[in-house]
């Protein structure tokens, strides 16, 4: 008899938190970075293990009263942040044994579902999207980039094919009003030729806008670079993505500093020279049937991580050259 488990969907549920656990051995004690803190799921197992500690990151200042909750069961074992995980250097680390840098880089229930965020197309009213620490919005990049650059976000950052339609009748609709929420929706709706019954029409678009406004291309980055210099010598650098782009640009910089190409010119002298990184599995882990059924959302999360193999600081990535076509539309946001 198949037995059918109902989420509590006003919950977050951690996406691969098992097989990320077994990734990264919090048994074995050490401090984790927590990068993407929202509900605090992977942050709360962690600290089940009673020689970790964790340091919480998060954007979106809401994730502050999570934090509160399991600073008063972890005084001493958890410290939050409420920053960009770009500003990773910025941390004072001294003496912390970095053994896992983790990144969930999906957006929680409780996100999605507030409509002061407005982050869904079932969202009402003005045009958001803003995490948090943020210098404009989505109503900005709608009422105010030219027909060209709004092209352009759909297409490459949301992979929109009626991308070129769609900001076409955006910029004509924009002359008489002032673009909202239900608007932007009826317009998209209202430009597509094809429909995919699988998939709400707006579904591309606003994560193409979601991307812009909090420039997760360059965010994302900054932070793996990062994470890269402040892990230790045989820490995990772990990430969940949820999307192809996102999920490109982890697999390239892994992959880049696992070969030849990225050693380090900084190694110190007489040391025989290697790579940063050791690939333990090229292909990324993929929820379980049994976590996609009790949990549709996770269904397009993908896990990659990286060991890495030395503790140099230094180190030469092509990352931004590589996707140098990404961040120029994310510098479009300089006209806002």
């Amino acid at each position: 008899m198949k037995t059918t488990i109902i989420l509590d969907m006003t919950k977050h549920y951690p996406v691969l938190l098992n097989e990320l656990i077994s990734i990264i051995s919090p048994q074995c004690g050490g401090t984790f970075i927590d990068c993407t803190f929202g509900q605090g799921g992977y942050t709360k197992k962690i600290l089940d293990f009673p020689n970790t500690k964790v340091i919480a990151l998060d954007r979106d200042s809401e994730s502050f009263k999570k934090a509160e909750e399991i600073k008063s069961n972890f005084e001493e074992r958890f410290l939050f942040k409420n920053m960009k995980f770009s500003q990773l250097d910025n941390l004072k680390l001294k003496n912390e044994n970095i053994k896992g840098v983790i990144f969930d880089l999906g957006y929680s229930y409780t996100q999605i579902k507030d409509d002061k965020k407005g982050l869904s197309f079932d969202s009402v009213g003005e045009l958001n999207m803003k995490m948090g620490i943020n210098d404009f919005s989505a109503k900005e990049a709608i009422n105010m980039l030219d027909e060209k650059e709004l092209e352009k976000i759909f297409k490459y950052f949301g992979e929109e094919k009626e991308s070129k339609r769609i900001a076409h009748n955006i910029v004509e609709d924009r002359k008489t009003r002032n673009i909202t929420t239900e608007e932007l929706v009826r317009i998209i709706e209202s430009s597509k030729r094809k429909k995919n019954y699988k998939m709400n029409s707006s579904t591309k678009i606003f994560q193409s806008l979601r991307i812009f406004v909090n420039k997760e291309i360059s965010e994302l980055i900054y932070g793996l670079i990062n994470a890269a210099k402040i892990v230790k010598k045989d820490g995990i650098i772990a990430v969940v993505t949820f999307h192809s782009l996102e999920d490109k640009i982890v697999k390239y910089f892994f992959k880049s500093l696992s070969e030849n190409k990225s050693i380090s010119r900084y190694m110190p002298k007489g040391k025989e020279e290697t790579n940063l990184f050791k690939l333990i599995n090229k292909k990324p882990i993929n929820p379980s049937v049994k976590e996609v059924n009790e949990n549709p959302p996770s269904r397009s999360a993908k896990l990659r991580y990286v060991v890495k193999k030395e503790d140099f600081y230094n180190f030469e990535t092509d990352i931004f050259e590589k996707f140098n076509y990404l961040v120029e539309i994310e510098n479009y946001s300089k006209k806002l």
